[in-house]
């Protein structure tokens, strides 16, 4: 998986480098908010239709869009793919101490409350 994930990688920055696609290497954080929204909505529509082929599908051209986002991210010089992966890691461990940690939850309930009580205190810490 890390090898396809490596070169799914080197693909989007080869489509924005020299001699890559002119529509990719113009494209701006902003320019691509109208594809992200569209991959989302065709990510739930495939959902709603209990698609899983056509799921796949969009679910790829969703973690196409993350994909880019990191890429212009990364060309300015303010964070990388790497960056994004471990800022989701390192939070689903802190928001999981049921799992993770010493915390108890004995149902979904309860998970979700531990969830909320960390992403809480969280967002208190940053103000």
């Amino acid at each position: 998986m890390e090898k396809l994930f490596a070169k799914l990688v080197k693909t989007t920055k080869t489509l924005r480098g020299p001699g890559g696609c002119p529509w990719d290497k113009k494209q701006t954080h902003r320019s691509l908010i109208k594809c992200l929204k569209e991959e989302s909505g065709e990510v739930v529509l495939a959902i709603k239709n209990n698609d899983d082929e056509n799921l796949q599908e969009e679910l790829g051209d969703l973690l196409l869009q993350v994909l880019f986002h990191a890429n212009l991210a990364e060309e300015r010089g303010k964070f990388t793919i790497s960056d994004v992966i471990k800022g989701i890691n390192d939070k689903l461990i802190r928001r999981h101490p049921h799992v993770f940690g010493n915390a108890k939850a004995k149902n979904a309930k309860e998970s979700l409350a531990v969830w909320r009580s960390v992403k809480a205190r969280e967002k208190l810490k940053k103000k």
